[in-house]
């Protein structure tokens, strides 16, 4: 088991420029103790909550209803979530050949994993201790419990996928992990990803009530301009940007909007976590970078 990390310090992000783009940053609001700023060029927005510890946050309570924040009932919500992740692999499988080496980072209980192992070579990375135990304990050994950190994923060795489920946002430094994942990819290797479209009119609207707005939960705030020229800046290519409807288990559905509307008590019932709802509030994206083919050695 890794050594649990000392609380990470934060840095302002007012202090220095939006590290997608370079452009100054404006405050917005505060939220659960987070000042929350946005990029003036490229929207990117950023929680600043000073000292954090990922290893503390995402235990088991996080997946169990025990926090404000994160998941009602995560393993009774599988087969919902299955589901749902069984249409994210069918999308992977256009841009990867049979028996690609897939690795998913933060993968949880190994949910989407076990739709992929189908076709695809499988592994993932878990910060949670718990989350890891319920992987091994599917067949999923290949599974480790740590942090997608470069020496972390040097060890893993080059892959040709890489999937972030509802994770990037969550990261102290995506743009570090972010780096080394692009370096891993294999030339022609494809990273998807799904995150919160922080220019979306929801988003615009409710401000410090959007529903994704949870820091210390979610730390960034993506748009598609700024992941456009993060993807730039890391010589990988968006080849597609959407904004497709998700299949929600309707536990989450209550337990976030208890959250917004500052509602506490117990968790949904279990029989809420296996009832699918289809949901599209267009704040949501699901987008895919790819590695360029390595240029042709001549004869």
């Amino acid at each position: 088991m890794p050594k649990m990390t000392s609380p990470t310090p934060v840095p302002d992000p007012r202090q220095s420029a939006c590290p997608a783009c370079g452009g100054a940053w404006k405050r917005l609001y505060q939220k659960n103790g987070c000042e929350v700023s946005r990029c003036t060029v490229c929207g990117l927005g950023r929680a600043e909550p000073g000292q954090f510890d990922p290893a503390s946050y995402y235990t088991e309570d996080y997946f169990n209803g025990s926090h404000s924040d994160g998941y009602s009932d995560y393993a009774a919500s599988e087969q919902v979530l299955r589901h749902e992740f069984s249409r994210v692999a069918d999308v992977l499988r256009r841009y990867c050949k049979p028996g690609a080496r897939l690795l998913e980072i933060g993968c949880a209980y190994g949910f989407f994993l076990k739709e992929a192992r189908s076709t695809f070579e499988v592994q993932g990375i878990e910060i949670a201790e718990e989350a890891v135990q319920a992987c091994h304990r599917a067949g999923l050994h290949q599974v480790r419990q740590g942090s997608a950190d470069e020496a972390t994923l040097r060890r893993i060795g080059e892959v040709d996928a890489i999937v972030m489920l509802d994770v990037v946002e969550h990261l102290v430094d995506p743009f570090s992990t972010l780096e080394t994942c692009s370096r891993q990819l294999t030339p022609g290797g494809a990273l998807l990803i799904t995150t919160g479209d922080f220019n979306a009119w929801v988003a615009r609207l409710a401000g410090r009530r959007w529903r994704l707005m949870t820091p210390p939960q979610h730390l960034w705030y993506f748009t598609p301009e700024s992941l456009r020229r993060i993807a730039s800046r890391l010589g990988l290519e968006v080849v597609a940007c959407t904004h497709p409807s998700k299949i929600v288990p309707l536990s989450l559905i209550f337990f976030q909007v208890g959250r917004m509307l500052g509602l506490k008590g117990r968790a949904p019932g279990a029989g809420m976590s296996k009832v699918g709802v289809p949901v599209n509030l267009f704040d949501a994206m699901r987008v895919v970078l790819r590695k360029p083919q390595a240029a042709a050695q001549p004869a």
